[in-house]
């Protein structure tokens, strides 16, 4: 039996390299290709130990039509799970041009190849890819802000504040209009803050990590009271395999972890569990903690309601933080040793 070819963006960044890993040893009957640019978030190693049978990497630009093309024409893709992205906040208030460029134009690029090649035209999917499916992965980034009550769900108007947030929502849009004006087989899963092995050392927890273990200063911004839900990123991985399966066509399903800390507890929670496993010389991690100045725009709180996600797909989070966060913890010694 022939596999059906499934192309995988962003593959080698933080959530995309486990979601591989876990698509590539769960389905023998699909062909994974891997299609990354390999920017300073992707990480070959992130790859490493996957059967290659049945497991392909391309470098290479999403915006890059010709190329999307020749994968979609040479490999008879059946099916894209979309990661790649621009996602790092403070670089898109520096240099937003290329947050639009890749977050919006690239999304476009794999749309409307995907449309060209699995339609005739509006509402007319070709019968050999009567299956074929675009599953988007976007942020919870895209509602804005919350006060101190309250979820967001899937009806949650958009209110995006950062330009990172923006290039996120405005995909989501062109994402939505491909199922409304063409019909073609869309989902679309927008998630909380995600965590767990393989993490870019630019965001909060491999920061911390890193600068405890270096007894470096640990920077937090403004008051450490922003809230973020955490969910562990193969919890995440195990949402997207779900949706990507059974979700409903033009549908969005928020992904979220059950886990609401602010910034100043994960940072607690992290170097008490250091103190414990790799104690300092004189003191504790926490002593390290310096406040510097908020980032423009910074969101308050954000917490997801993902019980459409629940009651339709059975989906539950495995990890609850304190596990989530001792395995990442673990991993984060491994990679600083």
């Amino acid at each position: 039996m022939s596999k059906k070819s499934i192309l995988v963006t962003g593959g080698a960044g933080f959530i995309g390299s486990n979601f591989v890993h876990l698509f590539v040893n769960r389905y023998q009957d699909y062909k994974v290709i891997n299609l990354d640019l390999l920017t300073y978030a992707g990480d070959l190693k992130n790859l490493q130990g996957l059967d290659e049978s049945n497991y392909e990497f391309v470098k290479g630009d999403i915006c890059d039509r010709e190329l999307v093309e020749k994968i979609f024409t040479e490999n008879n893709i059946q099916g894209v799970i979309h990661f790649a992205a621009e996602s790092h906040v403070d670089n898109s208030i520096s240099g937003p041009g290329e947050f639009v460029r890749t977050n919006v134009n690239g999304t476009f690029t794999l749309l409307d190849v995907a449309r060209t090649t699995w339609m005739n035209g509006p509402f007319e999917i070709k019968d050999a890819y009567k299956e074929a499916r675009f599953h988007h992965i976007s942020t919870d980034e895209v509602y804005g802000t919350l006060g101190e009550t309250g979820y967001f769900t899937e009806t949650t108007p958009y209110a995006p504040n950062s330009p990172y947030s923006a290039s996120k929502a405005s995909s989501d849009m062109i994402v939505r209009s491909y199922f409304h004006t063409y019909g073609m087989n869309v989902v679309t899963t927008n998630c909380s803050n995600n965590y767990g092995p393989r993490q870019h050392g630019e965001k909060l927890i491999p920061t911390i990590c890193r600068n405890a273990l270096n007894e470096n200063p640990i920077p937090i911004y403004g008051d450490g009271k922003n809230i973020r839900d955490w969910l562990y990123v193969t919890d995440h991985c195990e949402a997207i395999d779900l949706v990507f399966h059974k979700g409903r066509a033009g549908e969005t399903y928020n992904v979220g972890g059950d886990a609401e800390k602010t910034n100043l507890e994960v940072v607690h929670t992290i170097c008490a569990l250091l103190d414990d496993i790799k104690p300092r010389q004189k003191g504790s991690y926490k002593d390290l903690i310096s406040f510097v100045k908020d980032r423009p725009g910074h969101d308050r709180r954000y917490a997801i309601d993902a019980s459409k996600l629940k009651g339709e797909l059975k989906w539950a989070p495995a990890h609850n933080f304190e596990q989530g966060i001792q395995d990442t913890i673990n991993w984060e010694l491994d990679r600083n040793s």
